[in-house]
């Protein structure tokens, strides 16, 4: 999508859906199963960026949802079509782009037709792609061929969504703003809420069943 699109250039004094952040703690309980209160314990780190995943509306009363910004997985540059441009991942696509060209020709005719059947669809529907940005820190993305290489491309997993409890943040505009990075611009945080509210929204398999 390129940087000057995916990011606004001037951004609003408040909290946006979407913005980038920092300063925030991650936190992440582990247990090995419900009402085991002695066997449980609790991850916590300071991500060095993280999203504001709370609608622009419901953000305040102390309260927040984050997600961390963290590292592309390798697997996604195996696809030509996502590595000419990650933010791809973002938006649908016809069904023989959601794969490399390696792993299409894999299918069998049938697994193919079914797939050109469905039409137009996410691929990685967990994810969601932060383009690069000269304020992120470049990494290096190890690939099983062997043929590493540097991005700063970063991305979300709706999977890692949070609350956080913060006295500060009382609306969008009476928030700690010194702490926001960057903020999507209007199309970039339309496609997260697209992408997000599918995740959200999908219909279980065995509610099609009971629907039909």
């Amino acid at each position: 999508m390129g940087v000057d699109m995916f990011y606004q250039e001037e951004m609003d004094k408040a909290f946006r859906f979407g913005d980038v952040l920092k300063g925030f703690i991650f936190t992440a309980p582990n247990i090995k199963g419900p009402n085991l209160l002695k066997n449980y314990k609790i991850d916590i780190n300071l991500p060095t960026y993280c999203v504001v995943l709370s609608p622009c509306c419901s953000i305040g009363k102390k309260v927040i949802s984050l997600s961390p910004l963290i590292e592309m997985l390798s697997s996604f540059f195996d696809n030509p079509y996502f590595a000419e441009d990650l933010t791809r991942i973002n938006r649908e696509m016809e069904p023989q782009q959601s794969v490399s060209p390696y792993v299409w020709d894999k299918f069998p005719s049938e697994e193919k037709q079914k797939r050109l059947m469905g039409g137009r669809g996410y691929a990685s529907i967990e994810v969601f792609i932060y383009e690069q940005h000269s304020m992120f820190p470049r990494y290096t993305v190890h690939r099983q061929r062997g043929d590493n290489m540097e991005t700063n491309y970063y991305m979300i997993d709706f999977r890692n969504t949070y609350k956080i409890n913060c006295e500060k943040i009382i609306t969008p505009k009476d928030a700690p703003l010194d702490s926001k990075c960057l903020q999507l611009s209007i199309q970039a945080r339309s496609e997260l809420r697209d992408k997000i509210s599918y995740y959200y929204g999908r219909t279980p398999e065995e509610d099609k069943i009971l629907e039909d």
